[in-house]
């Protein structure tokens, strides 16, 4: 099951606010040159390029499905590329901006990888990273349960999958060692308002739900959706119902 941009977007407002509050902390001081890791369709891509118009962007993703959306969005400062954040172990290219939106959350071994990615600043370079704090999420800690539970662990192959974000303290650590300062390190609530539970289960059927789905065959998955519908209805006392989603953002700069 693939990502599939269409489903992604139906929640585009809810998912977009987080980016608009993570690049407003971004300067175009000495941006002449930035990443975006998991630019998905290219869209916020697109907007921080036009923000920021004397800088070059390049949006790298692991998906094909979300990358097509992205080619309406090429121009001469702004380029998209099929690649995993994991390539960038080999890579000593230095960025002005890192920046990544709701993607490294993907990505295993933080304790490995943000040393990394840190290491690859220009001398003035900026760090912008948003994530959704999954394993204090609901609709995650829901979806970890049922899938920890025969006899969906044995359809799953005994597969689940553990957040890597690691904590607020560790982040900073990581940032204060790399040499950034200015530091804005937070954790945000954006709430959902649901109007019933299936609202919540679209949400995050677009992200969260799609590798467990993947390992189901047709008539497993149904039936883990309709569990998974019905533990979402009973977690929530009623509806509407306000979901706290939480995410982290973090910047910092050399």
């Amino acid at each position: 099951m693939p990502w599939n941009p269409e489903v992604y977007n139906q929640f585009k407002n809810i998912r977009y606010q987080p980016f608009f509050n993570l690049m407003n902390l971004i300067s175009p001081d000495n941006l002449k040159k930035a990443i975006d890791i998991g630019c998905g369709t290219g869209e916020q891509t697109h907007i921080l390029s036009e923000k920021f118009e004397d800088a070059e962007f390049l949006g790298i993703d692991s998906s094909a499905e979300m990358l097509q959306k992205s080619l309406e969005f090429k121009n001469e400062n702004l380029s998209f590329k099929q690649k995993n954040v994991e390539e960038l172990y080999n890579s000593e290219e230095k960025w002005d901006l890192i920046f990544s939106n709701a993607a490294l959350q993907w990505s295993d071994d933080h304790e490995k990888l943000f040393p990394k990615l840190l290491s690859l600043f220009s001398e003035k370079g900026q760090f912008a990273v948003q994530m959704p704090v999954q394993a204090e999420n609901a609709l995650n800690q829901i979806l970890f349960q049922l899938a920890s539970e025969e006899p969906y662990k044995t359809q799953l192959q005994d597969w689940n999958r553990v957040s890597p974000v690691l904590s607020l303290d560790k982040y900073a650590k990581m940032m204060f060692d790399a040499g950034l300062k200015d530091l804005n390190i937070s954790i945000k609530v954006y709430p959902i308002i649901a109007e019933d539970a299936e609202k919540l289960f679209k949400f995050i059927s677009g992200s969260a739900l799609i590798p467990y789905l993947e390992r189901l065959d047709e008539v497993n998955e149904a039936k883990f959706i309709n569990e998974y519908k019905k533990r979402i209805e009973e977690n929530f006392d009623s509806f509407p119902a306000i979901y706290a989603f939480k995410r982290i953002l973090l910047y910092g700069r050399k």
